[in-house]
């Protein structure tokens, strides 16, 4: 069997898509304290190596194998992939492990700087199991939400290209129940301790993101002219909801930001994604525009309820998937003349499906979620101690630090200890040294 070029496609993007989860945490570990952002990176980067194991052994045969009730693929199907070597469909179970592992990967943001890492690293493979590999077989591997299963046959074609419901939502969702089992950061809305402390961190890996999403949304287009669509709206729709952010800072806190230009770009990446096949340019600018400025309003619904979603993946990943996918009620694409969403004359048929789709994803990866949270907690303990968390999980759970000044001389937290000469320090500040410049010093190098 000769390579075609989407086989060859499809390898890139996966590579693309591969690269956005590292991404992600730059993204992430800019985000938060300096003494948190290590870990915020291993959360990502274990998510790699947890999730490649087992989409290998059974997480692809979950998605797409042959079907349990029409809720999820039987895991024994292509168990390790030994069924699909010498087929095309190996280099599509490559591809879709990329998606599982940033999905997962995503849900990390929202529990920044007071998660323990082992129990991430426990939830990794539980929530893949239960939650992701369920999702994406009823939406993409013949399951309820694909065409010609129950739902699609009784509302309607649900229609998720890249993943709205089975990315966005979903973890999104899982993201806000595990904030409200760990509870809230100490001393969460009321310091300024909380503030990212690497804007150039932040500014590339969402620049890097968005690079892996041209293949995240394109990798699947079976023809130029469907991959010159998704191309073209995923630049448009990124594009308009960076102003739309930037526009609704200004008017609501006075200035544009970097973070908010780097959260709007995001968000608008959220909201093409179920759609950027299914509508036209002009219509992922205005999902963009809308995406941007309503995710500027929800992330900051956090402080008005309450919760502490530290990085923002509920407002920007739950809210801007909500919003892509259901606006397909309304603006996707007629095919061929027929359907379409409600301002194509496509009437409420298409709406009334994403409605659907929405809700079975809302309550399936909030209810098995909260299963899988309130377990670890109870058992392993989710969330590091105060003292942890008040020191930087990047010392108590790695023993490492981002930036070092000479502060971690103890053994216990660096290992290269007898190996570094520092720099001695005054017993005393001397005469040409004020009282307390010293302690000043040392709060501005740690980037506490």
């Amino acid at each position: 069997m000769q390579i075609t070029a989407e086989n060859v496609w499809m390898m890139v993007s996966a590579a693309l898509v591969l690269l956005m989860t590292p991404a992600l945490g730059l993204f992430y570990g800019g985000m938060t304290r300096a003494k948190a952002s290590l870990n915020m990176m291993m959360m990502s980067f274990i998510s790699v190596g947890i999730v490649g194991v087992v989409w290998v052994l059974w997480g692809y045969s979950m998605s797409s194998g042959t079907s349990v009730l029409g809720l999820v693929g039987n895991p024994f199907t292509s168990f390790g992939l030994q069924s699909v070597i010498g087929s095309p469909d190996l280099i599509k179970a490559g591809y879709s492990a990329t998606f599982a592992i940033i999905t997962v990967a995503l849900i990390s943001g929202a529990i920044a700087d007071r998660t323990k890492f082992t129990s991430w690293a426990v939830f990794v493979p539980i929530w893949i199991t239960l939650v992701y590999c369920p999702l994406a077989f009823m939406v993409w591997g013949g399951g309820l939400m694909s065409a010609g299963g129950a739902v699609s046959s009784i509302f309607g074609q649900v229609i998720d290209f890249a993943g709205g419901t089975v990315v966005e939502i979903s973890s999104g969702t899982s993201a806000l129940v595990l904030v409200l089992i760990l509870g809230n950061r100490h001393g969460f809305g009321k310091d300024a301790n909380h503030r990212p402390h690497n804007i150039p961190f932040i500014m590339l890996g969402a620049g890097i993101l968005w690079f892996g999403w041209f293949g995240f949304n394109a990798g699947a287009a079976t023809t130029v002219q469907q991959a010159g669509l998704i191309w073209v709206n995923t630049l448009a729709a990124p594009a308009a909801a960076m102003i739309s952010w930037l526009v609704t800072e200004r008017v609501r806190h006075g200035h544009p930001t970097s973070l908010g230009a780097a959260s709007g770009a995001v968000a608008g990446l959220v909201a093409i994604t179920p759609s950027c096949a299914n509508v036209s340019p002009l219509g992922a600018l205005g999902l963009g525009l809308v995406a941007g400025a309503a995710c500027a309003v929800f992330v900051d619904l956090k402080y008005k309820f309450g919760f502490d979603d530290s990085l923002d993946v509920v407002g920007v990943h739950l809210g801007g998937g909500l919003i892509g996918t259901l606006a397909l009620g309304l603006i996707a694409l007629p095919v061929d003349g027929e359907g379409g969403g409600l301002f194509y004359g496509g009437g409420l048929h298409q709406l009334i499906a994403q409605t659907v789709a929405v809700l079975i994803t809302l309550t399936l990866s909030g209810l098995v979620t909260a299963v899988i949270g309130v377990a670890i907690h109870k058992t392993l303990g989710l969330r590091v101690s105060h003292e942890d968390e008040i020191a930087g999980v990047d010392r108590s759970e790695h023993a490492e630090s981002a930036y070092e000044f000479g502060e971690m001389s103890h053994s216990r937290f660096n290992p290269f200890a007898h190996y570094r000469v520092q720099s001695p320090v005054p017993a005393s500040p001397g005469p040409e040294q004020p009282q307390g410049s010293q302690e000043h010093h040392a709060k501005e190098n740690t980037f506490a």
